[in-house]
């Protein structure tokens, strides 16, 4: 069921932005009608991550640095899509690019917001199968990345005991986990 919107945007205005983000400040009243400002980060591409399985039950994970976190993190791999690419091109072109796997078969199994209450950001996973090699084509910020090939089981085992953190990746792993029969695992 959906309700009016109990917020009333006052004004709004960019305070900073970047080739990959843009911050607004918005001047608000919040639902008990009191004046309140609120932040929104608007991404200027789509989240896009893949859990490719072989013909073996294994999948594959990717470990970076990260910057933000100042440390290591392994996810599924993933990276943005243009919001003027279709998200779909965009996991066949990340899966190589990560992991110099190529899909013979790529399927959307989620669409989400990464975190409702600061950003508009949209995530999609996708499910990559029928791999063969391909080559790996790093981008510069990726360069200290490293592939670990490991059973599906023993990744959704990392997402449920804190392993992997990243928000994409842990839904995408257990809704996958949950959904076995719908995917033929």
């Amino acid at each position: 069921m959906s309700k009016a919107p109990a917020w009333k945007t006052l004004s709004s205005r960019d305070i900073y932005q970047n080739p990959w983000i843009r911050l607004e400040e918005h001047q608000v009243l919040n639902p008990a009608g009191k004046p309140a400002v609120y932040g929104k980060v608007c991404f200027k591409s789509r989240a896009v991550g893949i859990i490719p399985v072989d013909n073996e039950g294994c999948t594959y994970l990717v470990g970076q640095h990260r910057y933000t976190l100042n440390a290591w993190s392994w996810e599924i791999p993933m990276g943005g899509s243009p919001l003027d690419e279709d998200v779909m091109q965009t996991a066949h072109r990340e899966l190589q690019e990560e992991t110099g796997l190529l899909a013979g078969r790529m399927q959307q199994i989620q669409r989400l917001h990464t975190s409702n209450s600061i950003t508009d950001e949209e995530g999609y996973v996708f499910l990559a199968q029928n791999l063969t090699a391909g080559k790996q084509m790093l981008e510069d910020s990726e360069l200290d990345l490293q592939v670990k090939k490991l059973p599906l089981d023993e990744a959704v085992s990392m997402a449920q005991n804190g392993e992997i953190t990243d928000a994409i990746s842990v839904s995408g792993l257990l809704l996958l986990a949950l959904n076995r029969q719908k995917y033929g695992l």
